[in-house]
């Protein structure tokens, strides 16, 4: 027959479950506003009666209280899995969009300080020219129109040159801290590993290392997966950054400066790689951002500007050179260079600027030639223009998909934060919950005090 104190020990049961549910709850809430936190829910199994008889005893089929078989993370790997390649997106084109921002101020287009307006004054310089062909002070107003239009194309490319630089430095500043942050991964698995093969509990742990992970997927993409022992492993397009307790490491390579990078794009351009074996990582994320920015944007517009330079020296030494200075020479190139880092003025004498098109006259028809360039179809405007209009479509793009990303990776976040987040109005509701399960536990284990009692002190009476 059951034991006459069994009613004490399943009311006893009930209060050690209560009461860490109720401690439980607690720190939910006291964890409201933590990062990373994951609510945990008490898992309770009702403990069964004696289903082995033995010849004194029976079991009634009565069970014996209540026990605390888990204390889960309420966490959903499928929604954790979508959260971090959704973070990875938008992180890649937050990135993005601040460079196409930064290029577009660094061309500053429509301004009357941007490049357009400083060529088409050049092209009214050269008009000017045309209609006082005699009047040196017109002609050194000239050359100094060509010495802005030059500055305005140096200005633009050092701005290029800069914002790559600090992509540059940044991206090997990201590197180390993915290199730190894949250490503190395998750390968090290794005393997992043991904490879980010793029955400890580790969901804070967890915790810390979901942390990680996310912040691990928004800088390089990087996808994980959580095995048996514990333990999870993180992936760089589907090589190992972190198995087990182990992590690797990685490098950004490459050319340390924009004129290297374009010289040799496929030798010595810049590339996130594995330290230990040198080949590529497959990254996205904010450090894919990067890497396409090095290798990519800004090298194709800085190779635009070398065509808009380019163009702007050849089309203007072909015609001026043709011409006649005031001193009666000719065969003179206006510009020289033939980049957006070497092109300059050739001259600082205004007798050298060759406005007519026969020795010793002054008939500037040299000069109106070169002001007819501003509506030449092919001419220096036009491959400037493309220019433009190709940075503004891309950057409308990409603020586009910035937009629509933003609103998809908002709604995987709250749908994240509703499965796993602490909510105080349900946790409140759980706390009363528990608290009525302490009450009725203890009422109970009080009626059985008070049976015993009868039992015990008054049966003999």
């Amino acid at each position: 027959m059951s034991s006459t104190f069994s009613g004490i020990t399943t009311a006893l049961s009930s209060l050690y479950a209560q009461r860490r549910a109720l401690d439980v709850t607690g720190q939910n809430i006291a964890n409201a506003n933590t990062e990373g936190y994951t609510r945990q829910r008490v898992q309770m199994t009702s403990a069964s009666g004696n289903i082995s008889p033995t010849m004194w005893s029976t079991s009634d089929g009565v069970g014996n209280g209540v026990s605390i078989s888990d204390i889960r993370r309420t966490r959903d790997d499928f929604l954790e899995g979508r959260g971090r390649e959704e973070r990875a997106n938008i992180s890649y084109l937050n990135n993005q969009k601040s460079q196409f921002v930064t290029i577009e101020n660094t061309f500053a287009e429509p301004s009357d300080t941007a490049l357009k307006h400083q060529m088409s004054e050049l092209w009214g310089s050269f008009a000017d020219v045309a209609n006082n062909p005699d009047d040196r002070a017109i002609r050194t107003a000239l050359i100094q129109q060509g010495n802005t239009v030059v500055d305005g194309i140096h200005a633009a490319y050092n701005s290029l040159g800069a914002q790559w630089k600090a992509n540059r430095d940044q991206g090997d500043a990201l590197a180390t801290e993915v290199n730190t942050m894949a250490k503190n991964i395998a750390q968090l698995n290794t005393t997992i590993q043991r904490a879980t093969a010793a029955g400890l509990p580790v969901n804070e742990m967890a915790d810390q290392r979901d942390v990680q992970l996310m912040k691990l997927s928004e800088l390089t993409g990087a996808t994980s997966s959580i095995q048996s022992d514990g333990t999870a492993s993180v992936y760089l397009g589907g090589s190992g950054l972190v198995q087990g307790v182990t992590a690797r490491e990685i490098r950004m390579t490459g050319a340390d400066r924009l004129q290297n990078q374009t010289a040799d794009p496929a030798g010595s351009g810049v590339k996130v790689r594995w330290a230990d074996s040198g080949t590529a990582a497959q990254v996205t994320g904010t450090m894919g951002a990067i890497q396409d920015t090095l290798t990519t944007t800004i090298p194709r517009y800085s190779g635009q500007l070398d065509g808009v330079a380019a163009k702007l020296a050849t089309t203007v030494n072909t015609i001026h050179s043709a011409g006649y200075g005031l001193d009666g020479g000719s065969g003179r190139d206006f510009f020289t260079g033939t980049t957006a880092e070497s092109i300059k003025v050739a001259f600082d004498d205004p007798e050298f600027v060759a406005a007519s098109a026969t020795a010793g006259t002054y008939d500037a028809a040299n000069a109106d030639a070169l002001a007819d360039l501003a509506t030449t179809p092919g001419g220096p405007d036009d491959t400037y223009a493309v220019l433009i209009a190709n940075l503004g479509v891309e950057a409308q793009s990409v603020d586009r998909r910035h937009a629509i990303q933003a609103v998809v990776t908002q709604d995987t976040d709250a749908a994240r934060e509703s499965f796993a987040g602490v909510n105080l109005d349900e946790e409140m509701t759980q706390l009363i919950t528990y608290q009525r399960g302490y009450e009725a536990a203890s009422r109970v284990l009080n009626a059985v005090d008070e049976m015993l009692d009868v039992l015990i002190n008054r049966m003999a009476v």
